[in-house]
């Protein structure tokens, strides 16, 4: 089990209480830490930057209010949560003016760091000139920011439609592969995330995050992970299970395959090289169209690549993306050709928010910091160094059963036995 998907199996059966270091139980490693270093954590290094003093409810009263008034499926980290009030760029701070870098980025959201002044500065002016208007009306702030997005973009992919998240894009590109290939039936993989409304739900394929409601031909595939997979780092082996579930589990066409480059909430799991340009190919003879989640890897998370389909030399015909494009405003954009995009003007497909001028001007200004930043090359340089040392912890560490990922989209994952790859869980492994 990836360490991701760990710590959050923890968290939602309010167990989880890790902190920066793992102590070896006796049923791991050989391998010990000693009590000094578990005693003296690393220190912050020097910030130029002195939180505001706060003087709002205590962290106490903010978890009584939300078990009062919020939905009891919200979750958190920690027994005793931290009431984060401030960021600013990699850092957070708590109530009390504590410190703290966020390795999370809010669930990989945060591209290009917390209040960056140049994005604050972008959606500050465009909310002092008009905070609201739809599509109806002309404004120069979603055209911008088409034209900008869709220049990152290879092929003929330059066709863009924005909406609020990841699960509305993901619902988009769904439909638009039903209606341009005039079938029903979605391929997906197993293990993958593709958002939690009803119909995406459908599509994830983690019982963590699924209820008992009708799916709707969704159908998914062996997951092609070289750590676990039954085929290892075979992509044919893989394929040809799609072939196989095409030509026995399905009619013969298909309207669509969707998957993550590197899959997020299952653990940071790289699909086999080459697996997707032998899946493209298939899907596409069986009439379907092939969608690249793009929420988690893109916008040069990767280091390599500005776009994780470009690790496995492919272009999708649907690319749908979220979080890391708007730096934490509530913002995701579907992009796809002119031809697929023509389907969707059979109705009238609107949406009130997608597009809105304060977060449109906002997600152009992070495109902007990320070129000029060069946050792409940043992730390859800073994500080369993380996985190298994590992979040298790993010759010391018998727990760490797997290191991977690309840029600053990695995990490692923790085993009690290596050779058998058994999931290090609550219980075999401990935490301090």
């Amino acid at each position: 089990m990836a360490l991701q998907r760990h710590l959050l199996k923890r968290a939602v059966e309010g167990q989880s209480q890790y902190r920066h270091l793992w102590r070896r139980s006796s049923s791991s490693s050989s391998s010990s830490v000693s009590p000094s270093v578990c005693a003296s954590p690393p220190e912050l290094p020097p910030f130029n930057y002195e939180p505001k003093p706060y003087k709002g409810p205590s962290a106490d009263e903010v978890l009584q209010k939300r078990k009062k008034y919020l939905g009891p499926s919200l979750f958190y980290y920690y027994q005793k949560p931290l009431n984060i009030v401030e960021g600013k760029m990699q850092y957070l701070f708590d109530e009390n003016g504590k410190r703290y870098l966020d390795a999370f980025a809010g669930i990989v959201t945060v591209s290009c760091g917390h209040c960056h002044p140049e994005v604050l500065n972008a959606i500050l002016e465009q909310s002092k000139l008009l905070q609201h208007a739809t599509t109806i009306y002309l404004h120069h702030a979603i055209a911008d920011f088409a034209e900008e997005l869709a220049s990152k973009m290879p092929g003929n992919l330059k066709v863009v439609y924005f909406v609020n998240s990841g699960t509305e894009a993901n619902e988009l590109a769904m439909l638009m592969a039903r209606l341009y290939s005039g079938n029903l039936g979605m391929i997906s993989l197993r293990n993958a995330y593709h958002g939690g409304s009803s119909g995406t739900i459908g599509l994830t394929a983690l019982n963590t995050w699924k209820y008992s409601i009708p799916q709707g031909e969704i159908h998914h595939v062996v997951n092609p992970d070289p750590y676990r997979g039954i085929f290892g780092s075979n992509a044919s082996c893989y394929a040809k299970d799609v072939q196989d579930h095409i030509d026995y589990g399905t009619s013969g066409k298909v309207a669509g395959f969707i998957a993550e480059t590197i899959q997020g909430v299952g653990g940071a799991v790289e699909l086999a090289p080459g697996y997707l340009k032998l899946v493209y190919d298939i899907v596409r003879k069986a009439g379907g169209v092939c969608i690249a989640d793009e929420v988690q890897t893109g916008f040069g998370r990767t280091g390599s690549h500005y776009w994780g389909f470009e690790t496995q030399g492919v272009i999708p015909d649907i690319v749908t993306m979220a979080k890391g494009i708007g730096n934490g405003l509530p913002l995701g954009a579907v992009v796809t050709t002119p031809e697929i995009a023509n389907v969707m003007a059979q109705k009238i497909q609107f949406n009130t928010f997608g597009g809105n001028p304060v977060c449109s001007s906002g997600g152009l200004a992070v495109l902007r910091v990320l070129d000029k930043e060069k946050r792409q090359e940043h992730c390859a340089d800073v994500g080369s160094h993380l996985i190298g040392r994590l992979r040298a912890l790993q010759e010391r560490h018998e727990i760490i059963g797997d290191v991977r990922g690309r840029g600053l989209m990695v995990g490692i994952e923790l085993v009690t036995d290596r050779k058998e790859k058994i999931a290090a869980k609550a219980g075999n492994c401990s935490f301090v």
